[in-house]
């Protein structure tokens, strides 16, 4: 096997049903609008993203021996991202994320990852049996883990001798499952990027603002967190200090995947040598750019 790309990204593999009209919607409303079904899931948008700027990225997730799982390992290799050490499970079908967006955002959503948190060992394993890392040989790139990983899967990483040298990257999936992020408190490697919601729920806070929720996360004794909150002001903290800026003004079409194209556009940001508030504006640009529009990634 030829040798893996340098970023790896753990988790949800899904396909995406997203219905979206452009009324404004609540509870218990029958509007017009469409329905469509776009690979999904937080992992491979993440992959799709950073694949957009042309960076090397790897699957490591499980998929159901099935149509679905078929058709999602042909759309990642039709990107360019590498799939080769995708668990294939005999056991549990390929999962499905299905969502319902209005002009005001995202009215409902549920995600089935059922295959993943069943298989959740054996995704990791080519961390650990040598293919990618092992005991003896820490992996050393990194590696973007999320909230809909298993809670003892991310207890483990965390903590393991494999992932010890790893950048981590943290994706908390959703307000939800964001709380299954905090065994990574502390972690001098780790950086979140989740949403104002998202990291008040991690904190068990009620901060007004993404400058506070951050560094409050970086105090915990991570090395670097970055929180978005909508059209307001977001703030990335790290060992440089505190970086805010606008997010641009743009007629929101959709919003499902938006946090990953945020995170993975900072990833690329770093990989082409942006940092700070540099690094902060490319990826709210590219983020402006993708809920503006719904083009596919």
């Amino acid at each position: 096997m030829k040798s893996p790309p340098n970023i790896h990204c753990i988790g949800s593999v899904l396909w995406d049903t997203v219905g979206r009209s452009n009324y404004r919607m609540r509870a218990g409303h029958d509007v017009p609008g469409r329905i469509f079904r776009v690979p999904g899931g937080v992992a491979m948008n993440i992959a799709m993203a950073l694949r957009v700027h042309r960076v090397p990225v790897s699957l490591l997730t499980s998929l159901g021996r099935d149509d679905a799982g078929r058709d999602l390992l042909e759309e990642a290799k039709r990107r360019g991202i590498e799939t080769t050490l995708v668990h294939i499970s005999d056991s549990h079908p390929t999962g499905q994320y299905m969502a319902i967006e209005g002009n005001n955002g995202l009215i409902a959503a549920i995600a089935d990852t059922q295959s993943l948190e069943a298989e959740a060992k054996s995704v990791i394993e080519p961390m650990r049996d040598g293919r990618v890392g092992s005991i003896d040989r820490p992996y050393r790139g990194l590696v973007v883990c999320e909230g809909n990983l298993p809670l003892e899967t991310l207890e483990y990483i965390n903590c393991a001798v494999e992932f010890s040298e790893a950048d981590v990257r943290l994706a908390a999936a959703s307000p939800a499952k964001s709380k299954r992020l905090k065994p990574f408190f502390g972690h001098p490697r780790a950086t979140f990027y989740v949403n104002l919601t998202e990291a008040n729920m991690l904190l068990n806070a009620k901060y007004k603002d993404a400058k506070q929720a951050a560094a409050a996360l970086v105090g915990t004794g991570v090395y670097r967190a970055a929180v978005t909150n909508g059209a307001n002001l977001a703030a990335i903290v790290d060992t440089d200090g505190l970086h805010t800026a606008l997010p641009p003004t743009v007629d929101v079409m959709r919003v499902t995947g938006a946090g990953d194209v945020f995170m993975a556009s900072h990833i690329s940001a770093g990989a082409k040598g942006m940092v700070g508030a540099d690094a902060l504006n490319f990826a709210l640009n590219q983020t402006a750019i993708y809920i503006s529009t719904d083009t596919p990634l």
